[in-house]
This record gives C-alpha cells, structure tokens and sequence, in this order.
C-alpha cells in the first residue's frame, strides 16, 4: 500500500501523512474487528482463553501484530495477531466449531464492511476508492469519505486475504473443519509446511503482482454490492 505511493513522500509530504493516518485508522478498525470476531465466537462455543488473556476487546492494542500490520501498511494485506483457542474447550464437534471460529474473523469483516457501506448507500457518506486521494481543501466530508472507504477496503481486503487456504491463516483452519474427516487428516498434514508457503506466495505473489490480482476482485465485487461504487 505504502510502497507504492513512496512518491508522495519526496513530491507531497503532507499528503503521505494524510495517506498514512486514514491507512492507519482503516487498518486498526480491520484488524480489530477481525481478531474480536474470532474471540467472541470461540467465548460463544464455550472456550474462555480469549477473554481470560484479553482478547475479548475491540482494543486495538491487544489485537495488532507487529509484523502482519506492517505488511498491511506497506503492501495491503496482512493479519492480526492470533486469538488463542483450546480447541478442547469448543464442544462436541470442536473440529467444525474450530473452523466456524476461524471463519468468523472474515465474517466480522464482512459485516464491518456492509455497516459502513449503508452510510455511502444512504449518501450521507461520499464513495472515495482507497486507490486514489481525494484531498478538496481538507473539508471535513472529504476526510470521513476517506476514512469510510479504507475501513471498508481494508476489512474486505483482511477477510479475504485471510481465507487463502494456507497455514496458519484462517482459510485452512475453515478447510480443515468442513471437510470429511479422512480428507481433513490428510490435510491438515500440511499445516507444518504452511508458514513457508504463505511467505513465497507474499514474496513472489507481491512481486509479480498476481497475488494482488487475485484479491482484488473479489475485493471489488463485494465494494460493488456494499457500496455501489468501485475501485
């Protein structure tokens, strides 16, 4: 995200830090609602670890990982830090109740999204695309357009990214639980392997441009339908 707008800072330094002040409120509204959504459905099934360590909290401070939020702010997409879970406190079924807790970051997100959507819906809010800046005399409708079109961006570009079916991100957690039980085991085998296949598909899905390809159109479908608007 950043890095591709690090001409600003050299031609326009007031508007870079404009761009990184919205970037940073849609970015913490993301992540937060994200990782209280996995709390608060893991607290629903009946584990209590979230709340006991704090994480049943829409504070922002106990939910952001230093190194997902930095990759949100450099190349827009990224994670949060994860909410524990005991996965033998989730019931009777806790392989499923596992994957519905890790599916609910994403439906957080999704929900975030189509709340602040009804503000552009019902035009008290301006549609702003997060791709360019709309800076009209820092009127105060301008900035909150602004601010309203990362924090829907940010939270559709969260709960996708986060659905890739690769460890430790939600997405395999979600295949893992509704799958049938002999594919599941064989799949869940790959788990060990997932954190260095998720940082080749950052190194070399950023790089070549097709991993960001690949989230944005469902990115912009949703925006589509949550706004009316597009990127």
């Amino acid at each position: 995200m950043l890095l591709r707008n690090l001409d600003l800072l050299v031609d326009d330094p007031t508007v870079f830090l404009y761009l990184v002040g919205i970037v940073t409120v849609g970015l913490i509204v993301a992540i937060t609602v994200h990782e209280f959504g996995h709390a608060l459905t893991a607290a629903i099934y009946g584990d209590t670890t979230a709340r006991r360590l704090g994480r049943l909290s829409l504070n922002p401070i106990r939910h952001l990982d230093p190194f997902g939020t930095l990759m949100i702010f450099l190349v827009g997409f990224g994670w949060g830090k994860p909410v524990p879970v005991d996965y033998r406190s989730l019931g009777r079924n806790p392989r499923r109740a596992m994957a519905v807790v890790s599916l609910s970051g994403a439906l957080f997100n999704l929900v975030t999204a189509a709340l602040f959507g009804i503000f552009i819906r019902a035009g008290a809010v301006a549609w702003h695309s997060p791709r360019f800046l709309y800076i009209d005399g820092w009127e105060f409708s301008s900035v909150a357009a602004d601010i309203v079109g990362y924090i829907i961006f940010f939270n559709l570009i969260l709960a996708v990214f986060n659905l890739i079916p690769i460890a430790p991100l939600d997405g395999f957690k979600v295949v893992v639980g509704f799958l049938p039980a002999r594919q599941a085991y064989s799949y869940a085998r790959l788990e060990k392997y997932g954190p260095i296949m998720l940082l080749m598909l950052l190194f070399f899905g950023y790089f070549t441009g097709i991993l960001w390809d690949v989230l944005i159109k469902p990115v912009e479908a949703i925006i589509r339908i949550f706004t009316g608007g597009s990127l």
